[in-house]
């Protein structure tokens, strides 16, 4: 843990909380904190900041906090066709860490139709390895997730208007262009459509396209969903910072 999350009610008005469980066995044990140390805290789905180790004991740690900073923006948006259950359990944790905002799972042709009634879309269930991989990363911003089983609808519908810049990963497409990708984006999100291993199929493209999504590879490989999406968010990280 990189960053001590806080659910907003456990958070006392005069801003200590107390805490057990994971996170204090955390702080004793691998921070060795004692009373006076100052942490990296925050608030889920709210502001960062510090607090203040006031009382260690019977389990327990207290923390007095402040989080008067404003956690790191998402920077990219993703449209995913998802892969099976384990594979999108252990995706989506990366995801978070990486910066996605907004992810919206589609029912594209080529995914499972048992992958919609899998626990892991359970809000009780996805919701934890979010939060936990926002502690690893040291930020706050909780990702939405967003299900939509009906392709044709969700893409029809979809407003790219806040998105100047929206792509769609295919295989044996063009490479990602050094700098193409931060002077068009200006400041505003990227919106990336990842499909299924074997890729989106020709009417699936075609809406894409009269959409205004530029189709990219990063070669002729045919990768696994979870490996094609974290190699090609991590390429156009780097490209966004040059």
């Amino acid at each position: 843990m990189n960053r001590i999350l806080f659910e907003p009610e456990e958070i006392a008005a005069d801003g200590t909380v107390a805490f057990g469980g994971v996170r204090a066995e955390h702080v004793v044990n691998v921070l060795h904190a004692t009373p006076g140390k100052v942490l990296k805290t925050g608030v889920v789905g709210g502001r960062i900041g510090t607090g203040e180790v006031v009382q260690i004991g019977g389990g327990k740690v207290v923390c007095r906090c402040v989080h008067d900073e404003i956690a790191p923006e998402p920077w990219i948006d993703l449209i995913l066709a998802p892969p099976r259950p384990r594979a999108f359990k252990r995706l989506l944790p990366q995801l978070v860490q990486l910066g996605v905002g907004n992810i919206f799972l589609v029912g594209a042709a080529k995914v499972e139709k048992m992958f919609w009634g899998a626990t892991i879309l359970k809000e009780e269930e996805y919701r934890p390895l979010m939060v936990d991989a926002l502690m690893q990363c040291g930020t706050a911003t909780l990702p939405q997730l967003h299900q939509h089983r009906n392709f044709r609808k969700f893409l029809s519908a979809l407003d790219t208007k806040h998105y100047p810049v929206r792509l769609l990963a295919h295989p044996a497409q063009r490479s990602p262009e050094s700098g193409d990708f931060a002077k068009a984006c200006n400041g505003a999100r990227l919106l990336l459509a990842i499909g299924p291993e074997g890729g989106w199929t020709d009417s699936e493209l075609e809406m894409f396209q009269a959409k205004g999504f530029d189709a990219i590879s990063l070669d002729g490989r045919i990768l696994k969903t979870d490996t094609a999406t974290v190699a090609i968010m991590g390429a156009l990280l780097m490209h966004l910072q040059q």
